[in-house]
Formats: C-alpha cells, structure tokens, sequence
C-alpha cells in the first residue's frame, strides 16, 4: 500500500531525553516522516509545562536520524524573517542529507505572539504575511550557496477557502488539514475546494498531495481517505510517556 504514515511528537511536557528516545523509537518502528511543531508553550495539559523551540529541535533530530524525513507540522510564518527561514530550511536539509520537509502555516496561538513580542494582528493579516513570504522563500533556496540537495517540499496547514487554499494551490506540495471522523464532510468539503482552487491555477489537483492528522479511532476511515486521494497519515503523541502503541492498528494497515 503506497502510503506514507507521520507522527507529530508533540515537544511539550517532557525532558529532551524523552524526545531523544521517542524519536529514535519512531525512526525504528518504519515511520516515514516525524514532525514537531512550532510553539512556545504547551497547548494541552499544564499551559506553563515544559516545552521546546522547533526549528532547533529539527537540526538535532536531522543528526540524530538517518533514515526518516523531518518536518514541522507547522512552522508559524510569523516568528522568523522569511529569508532567515529559508536558509535554516536549507541547513537543515543538509544536515539531514536531504530529508527535510518545509511545513508552514499563518500561525494562530496568541500566547505565543504576546509573551514573544510578536504582533498578533488578524487572521487575514497573517494570511496576507503568508502571501508574501511563500515567494521569498523560493527565491532565496534558489539563490543559496549551497542549494538545497533537493527541491524541498512545501507543506501548507490549513484549510482556509478564501485564502489559505488558494495559498496551497499555488505554492504547496502537500496540503496538511486534520481529519475528524465524527464530522468527516468538512474535510471532503475542503478537498473539493482545494481542487477546485488548483484549478484556478493550471494544476492538477493530483499534484498536490493530501496529508491528514488523524485521531487512533480514524482508521475505520482509513481505506476510504486513500481512496478519496490521502496520501499521508499523522497521528499526534504528546509528552511526557509518548505513547508509540497508537501506532500499531496503522502500522499494520499499511502492511509495515
């Protein structure tokens, strides 16, 4: 079955030691990709837990792995000048040997614009940021020197129909958006939009793959998502225990 199957080890409640393990706990089990994700405090849980920085997190998590492709589900547009990004993008790609996959989004957790001193603004301000950075970054990964060592691809979260849909359409490889089986028209919903905006564009809506963030209960819904064009699974682990077992029923689905 030609599905690709992520975890998003959430950084927050947990030593870095714990992390140390569960990555390397994830690498072995045949995961295909392994996220972080990009905050300052933990979103569940003790909101004043332990937590820690993304994008260094990704370079120690690019030494550490050899085989598993790394990423962050997603990095937030508005914490880094686009440019700087880019280039620990391309960095970081190196230090992988070229494994890395560059998600992004507009960002949406004030806590972390208010205590970090950046401006929240609105959602469609964000957005239009979001616009604006998505070339920048191109034209500087071709600029580099060194390029990257691959075309890095570009995963965008989201599923905003007016504006972030657009955004995938346009510059996206992989379009990220959860998936809740308790209400699984809005995600259909959102694919067709999605379609429908690549069609705005002159692209194929296949060029654009789909990835899912699903609940461990999600997999009864599992052959018809890949049937609708899914063509990638995460699930979500948060510290301290980073419970893998959640695991198992997708492992084996996909015959791993």
């Amino acid at each position: 079955m030609s599905v690709r199957l992520g975890v998003q080890l959430q950084p927050q409640h947990a030593s870095y030691a714990d992390l140390r393990g569960a990555v390397a706990e994830t690498e072995d089990l045949g995961v295909d990709v392994l996220y972080n994700w990009d905050h300052f405090f933990p979103l569940s849980g003790d909101p004043d837990g332990a937590h820690f920085e993304a994008w260094t997190m990704l370079a120690a998590w690019a030494e550490q792995t050899s085989r598993i492709e790394i990423g962050c589900l997603v990095t937030c547009n508005s914490y880094r000048n686009p440019d700087l990004l880019a280039d620990m993008a391309r960095t970081v790609d190196h230090v992988s040997g070229g494994r890395l996959v560059f998600g992004i989004g507009s960002g949406w957790f004030e806590r972390d614009y208010d205590e970090y001193g950046y401006e929240f603004g609105t959602a469609g301000g964000r957005l239009d940021a979001l616009a604006d950075a998505l070339p920048r970054i191109e034209r500087r990964w071709e600029a580099l020197n060194p390029a990257p060592l691959r075309r890095i691809p570009v995963l965008i979260g989201g599923g905003g129909e007016r504006k972030t849909l657009r955004l995938v359409a346009r510059h996206g490889d992989v379009w990220h958006y959860f998936y809740n089986p308790d209400d699984p028209d809005r995600y259909f919903g959102k694919a067709a939009v999605l379609d429908q905006r690549c069609g705005e564009v002159g692209r194929e809506p296949s060029d654009v793959q789909r990835s899912v963030g699903i609940s461990p209960k999600a997999i009864a819904h599992a052959d018809r998502l890949v049937e609708a064009g899914v063509g990638e699974f995460t699930l979500g682990v948060s510290g301290p225990d980073y419970d893998l077992s959640v695991l198992q029923p997708w492992l084996s689905w996909a015959g791993r």
